[in-house]
């Protein structure tokens, strides 16, 4: 029996890997700021709420709830009429009015307590968390590669298929721990052309899938996401 598989809805894109992203798995959303890491995370979720009726979630570590939601009301992907299929929760705002609360240093495990929770009483599959750097922050990573190790074994042990945003290096020679160790990396690059800066977007790597290793100019209009193929 075939893998199950969570469609991006990017049009074009699941086409070229055996139907999307093998559900379960790890994957980065990597690339500079202003790449539309996050608008890419929402899509996915959104996308999937409306068409399939699967639950999601965005934890939001660095931009706030109202900002985020302001930006996806523009792209057209309103949180309105969807809220008993997605859920945000600003991890961010949670720490600045916190001050009565006393979690210590513990704030990872107060994030883990949330993904949990929300997972037994909304019983979501997808899950976005923006971002790795500020989850690091967070947590206060000693040792990077096995703290890596464990966070994406936790994940995995969830049952959901998860989107992790992270910042590309501005270098492609660099490999970076979390690269290894996720199932998928998705990367969204910004090209200067003439006097445009456009968007291409590449799978660089997806396990259990086969997939093209080329970048593709990627666009957003009105109907949505879509990369555009020779």
């Amino acid at each position: 029996m075939a893998d199950e598989r969570i469609q991006t809805f990017i049009k074009g894109l699941d086409e070229t890997m055996e139907g999307g992203i093998p559900k379960g798995h790890v994957v980065l959303l990597t690339g500079m700021p202003g790449s539309m890491k996050s608008s890419v995370g929402w899509n996915i979720i959104y996308q999937n709420a409306k068409n399939k009726s699967i639950k999601g979630i965005y934890i939001t570590l660095e931009q706030e709830r109202d900002s985020l939601m302001e930006q996806m009301d523009r792209l057209g992907m309103s949180l309105t009429d969807m809220e008993n299929m997605l859920s945000v929760v600003d991890i961010g705002y949670l720490r600045l009015n916190a001050e009565s609360m006393d979690y210590g240093d513990s704030w990872s495990s107060v994030f883990r307590m949330y993904v949990e929770n929300m997972k037994e009483s909304q019983g979501y599959d997808i899950l976005v968390i923006d971002s790795l750097a500020a989850l690091e922050v967070l947590s206060d990573v000693k040792s990077k590669r096995a703290e890596l190790f464990h966070l994406f074994g936790w994940l995995r042990e969830l049952g959901v298929t998860t989107f992790i945003i992270t910042e590309a290096s501005s270098s492609q020679d660099i490999v970076r721990d979390e690269d290894f160790l996720a199932d998928g990396v998705i990367h969204l690059d910004l090209r200067r052309e003439g006097d445009s800066v456009n968007l291409y977007l590449c799978v660089n790597k997806m396990r259990k899938t086969n997939h093209k290793r080329t970048y593709t100019p990627l666009i957003f209009d009105a109907n949505g996401f879509e990369i555009i193929s020779d």
